[in-house]
């Protein structure tokens, strides 16, 4: 069963600042000596900046081999959970962590903020949050003000919010099974550094993982694992057939999926090949059986390649209802007079 996460109540009680550098690079760490100050009129801009951009992410808990108790980050949220009058200093531990951990020489030097928020619901629950973001760049804007009676335009370089590189949120939920935690990396150069080397922590992998992975594995499969030779309205078939599975059904059980979808011999064994050399993340197979969550199985099928490009400059688009009756209304061949492969497409009118 998916978590419900609800942020419209929530509110922003603490923020501190840091500037983090690349110490492969000689550049240093500097953090915030006293928790920011903000007015009332602010708090609900720097609320929402502070959490949107954890909606509709997977999630995480905090990882450890041994035991949490050896976990830093679980440590350090642990304590400004239990004692937030301790966030600042907590706070600034994080921010030395991360500087610590920045042990890629392509890892960009940013400003980082860390919120503690209030009134954050899961489930129901209401829980404080701890919001990390890191902004590797700064966005130009205008800002037009009255001086000395007449107006006048200034640029300013600011933190965009849709804009953040990196973030997380870790919330006081489920503590002892490393908490609840929210987060993302645009990019870098080594995309594991903040999952792994920050955060320590491992996917969520309950339903809504395991459909997301497998549906994802299923079109890539579809683009990547099936013979190159195949036309692409062949592989388009297999891979909008296999996102059909997922609407239609409750839940995923993998033999019934390539007896119903794959069919042939052929397809079936290199799916099967394909699939076990998939791996999540963490380095593990994916399962082939769980509950099918409806909404991010459509998400990961809206990455189908839908298109036949041909090197005259014609574009085919496929849609569902092509691959039901592909076999009625399209023909391939080979023109011996024009020495050149064709596409023939019968319909009844143009809409």
């Amino acid at each position: 069963m998916s978590i419900k996460a609800n942020f419209n109540k929530a509110t922003l009680s603490h923020v501190t600042l840091a500037k983090i550098g690349n110490p492969l690079r000689g550049e240093s760490l500097k953090t915030s000596k006293e928790l920011c100050v903000f007015g009332e009129e602010d708090k609900e801009v720097l609320t929402l900046a502070f959490l949107k951009p954890f909606k509709n992410l997977d999630r995480y808990r905090l990882h450890h081999t041994s035991s949490l108790d050896l976990h830093e980050m679980h440590c350090y949220a642990n304590t400004i959970f239990d004692q937030d009058e301790r966030f600042l200093t907590y706070s600034r531990k994080i921010a030395r962590h991360l500087y610590d951990k920045t042990k890629h020489p392509n890892i960009k030097s940013g400003d980082l903020c860390i919120a503690f928020i209030k009134g954050v619901q899961i489930d129901g629950d209401i829980c404080d949050a701890i919001s990390i973001v890191k902004s590797e760049s700064l966005t130009p804007f205008l800002e037009i003000s009255d001086q000395d009676g007449d107006l006048q335009l200034t640029t300013h370089n600011g933190i965009y919010p849709d804009k953040i590189d990196k973030g997380c949120l870790i919330v006081n939920y489920e503590k002892d099974s490393g908490y609840l935690v929210y987060t993302f990396d645009k990019g870098g150069a080594d995309t594991n550094f903040w999952v792994r080397d920050f955060l320590g922590a491992r996917a969520l992998k309950d339903d809504e993982f395991k459909t997301k992975k497998y549906a994802e594995m299923c079109v890539s499969f579809a683009d990547e694992g099936l013979p190159e030779e195949m036309p692409q309205e062949d592989k388009y078939r297999v891979a909008n057939d296999a996102m059909q599975y997922f609407a239609d059904k409750d839940k995923f059980d993998e033999k019934h999926f390539q007896e119903e979808v794959l069919k042939e011999p052929e397809i079936v064994e290199k799916f099967s090949s394909y699939k076990d050399n998939y791996k999540d993340e963490d380095g593990e197979p994916l399962t082939g059986n769980f509950e099918i969550n409806k909404q991010v199985a459509k998400k990961a099928g809206s990455k189908i390649k839908a298109n036949l490009r041909l090197d005259t400059g014609v574009v085919l688009k496929f849609t569902p209802d092509f691959a039901e009756r592909e076999n009625e209304i399209m023909e391939r061949g080979y023109d011996e007079k024009m020495e050149m492969k064709y596409v023939k497409v019968y319909y009844n009118d143009e809409i």
